[in-house]
């Protein structure tokens, strides 16, 4: 069983797909995470996100790991669960995940992941490249100005200073940037349910994709 769902930044998905994958029991795998964990290692290596090329290199490199039991990312040996969740890591990813041989290396992976049984996949083009042969695409979606809501209540809850208006206009460049990067750019697949969370709670979002999961089984 694989369950691909895809969407724009701060949709919900990740906190979603790990509800769905509970109640179905089966792994859930983060690609975001990964992409983070790659863009927090080139900000360690002092390295700046516009360079492309060194980028890419710590890319191949990388030995990325996941504990699914626990929820945890493992970046050549660290944990980094909690390091890529910060400010300057999300300002970075949204340039390091344009690089076709960053995402090249990271599809690579999901597969990988992805070919060793059941898996809820949530990312940006897990439908559309990564698990084009997934039964059941979810497309999860909201407004620019929920998902900026989201994102900030999700930053105040762990303690972080954020400024919404600020977290808005990250959201929105970032939107941008997934659309009409050329390789692997953010869109809807053909087959895709497309799910509006704007006035959803997340349990609300996880029954609806259990259930469209369940009809499809049928």
């Amino acid at each position: 069983m694989q369950i691909a769902i895809d969407g724009p930044a701060g949709a919900g998905k990740s906190t979603v797909a790990k509800i769905v994958a509970d109640r179905l029991g089966i792994p859930y795998l983060d690609t975001g995470s990964m992409y983070r964990a790659i863009a927090y290692q080139v900000l360690k290596s002092g390295i700046s996100a516009e360079n492309e090329e060194e980028t890419v290199k710590i890319a191949s490199a990388a030995n990325i790991s996941l504990d699914h039991l626990n929820n945890r990312i493992y970046c050549d040996g660290q944990d980094v669960t909690n390091e890529i969740r910060s400010a300057e890591v999300t300002s970075a990813v949204s340039i390091i995940s344009a690089y076709p041989g960053v995402r090249k290396r990271l599809v690579e992976l999901q597969r990988e992941e992805a070919a060793k049984g059941n898996v809820v996949m949530d990312g940006r083009d897990i439908g559309t490249v990564v698990l084009p042969q997934a039964p059941v695409k979810i497309f999860l979606t909201a407004s620019l100005a929920e998902r900026a809501k989201r994102r900030w209540h999700e930053l105040q809850k762990a303690g972080k200073a954020a400024i919404y208006e600020t977290i808005y206009c990250d959201i929105e460049k970032r939107d941008a940037n997934d659309r009409s990067r050329e390789y692997s750019p953010l869109k809807v697949a053909e087959d895709a349910f497309v799910l509006d969370t704007t006035a959803m709670t997340v349990q609300e979002a996880a029954d609806c994709i259990v259930d469209i999961i369940r009809r499809q089984g049928n």
